[in-house]
């Protein structure tokens, strides 16, 4: 009764309602406000110092392509996530899982072991095996997944040490495969250069939005995070659906860690370190619960956004980046209020 109670309410509520109402209408606000500040300050800047002048507005198209080169490769992490905090879980291997599998492809192909095609396959399979191992001890062994990603990280992590003795693998050989320009393709628009990597993301972006909005998968997802029990007495193959997005957060991290170490040229053992903080802050930022049961894609893209717009900003204005976790436990600390209150407001809270 109280669902279809929330359900009669949200289908009769006006459209400008509706929309205030939504997980992303807050982090949209925010994006909007942070480019607004930034695009003054460093004007402002700029005006009052003639040694700013000569440096690159807030809005620039060098700005602007500087801001997009690395926000897809987070961004990916970020969507993997956004689907397992969905169903009520967390992977805390991802940034490990960034770096080991770019050492992974490049180890086989700077030994002449395999082409960087099939090294990339390779990675890829083991990236899978690492999401699959993570899902079966969370699923099976009932290990809450916070510890047992938490082995994973270190596996992952002590791996791509080991095997590099912590130093970064030789990439300026990329240059001349196919695969360099699938992943990491340059081309421009105008003055702002785009790598190939935005437009995956973007489809990427467009599948799962689909899936965990308008696909019966999507259903599973929430309602694995909402109520496992009573999922599973639907018929809801919770374990399942669990493994399955473990699988495709540790794919979404070795495939974002890949594209990144050909865009840099550079395979470090520790790329990725801290990543998974700042990408749960991201989704978290972006209205998925912490406890699971709702998600949103679109709010994780907004997320991502506000963080990289953040980090950016915060340089060109002249504050010092140390204090860019600050303004990350700042703004994680005022969505949640946001979207507290919001909830609380349209009957949505408890």
């Amino acid at each position: 009764m109280e669902a279809s109670s929330r359900l009669q309410k949200a289908i009769s509520a006006p459209p400008l309602r509706k929309f205030i109402a939504a997980p992303e209408f807050g982090p949209l606000v925010l994006l909007v406000v942070e480019i607004v500040i930034f695009t003054f300050l460093t004007s402002r800047r700029a005006a009052s110092d003639p040694f700013f002048s000569t440096f690159p507005s807030f809005l620039s198209a060098t700005n602007i392509s500087n801001l997009l080169a690395f926000t897809p490769e987070l961004g990916m992490i970020a969507l993997g996530m956004t689907m397992l905090m969905t169903a009520g879980e967390f992977d805390l291997s991802v940034g490990s899982v960034f770096g080991f599998a770019a050492i992974v492809m490049w180890t086989f192909f700077n030994t002449g072991a395999t082409s960087l095609e099939v090294g990339f396959v390779l990675a890829m399979l083991i990236s899978i095996g690492i999401g699959f191992i993570n899902g079966w001890f969370v699923t099976r062994l009932r290990i809450p997944s916070f510890l047992v990603t938490l082995g994973m990280l270190l596996v992952a992590r002590g791996s791509a040490l080991y095997v590099t003795d912590g130093f970064p693998q030789r990439t300026w050989s990329a240059g001349a495969s196919p695969l360099s320009a699938i992943l990491v393709g340059e081309f421009y628009i105008g003055e702002i250069r785009f790598y190939a990597s935005l437009l995956w993301f973007i489809l990427f972006v467009l599948i799962l939005h689909y899936v965990l909005v308008h696909s019966k998968a999507g259903n599973w997802i929430q309602a694995s995070g909402g109520n496992a029990m009573a999922a599973i007495a639907r018929g809801v193959k919770v374990g399942r659906t669990k493994v399955m997005l473990f699988i495709l957060s540790a794919v979404m991290s070795a495939y974002a860690g890949i594209t990144s170490s050909i865009r840099v040229s550079a395979a470090n053992p520790n790329s990725g370190d801290g990543y998974e903080l700042e990408v749960i802050a991201m989704v978290v930022i972006g209205g998925t619960a912490l406890a699971g049961g709702r998600g949103s894609i679109i709010g994780t893209v907004l997320g991502v956004l506000i963080l990289r717009v953040m980090r950016n900003g915060i340089v060109m204005v002249g504050v010092p980046g140390l204090a860019y976790k600050i303004f990350i436990g700042a703004i994680i600390l005022g969505m949640m209020v946001l979207h507290s209150s919001i909830e609380r407001r349209t009957g949505n809270g408890r």
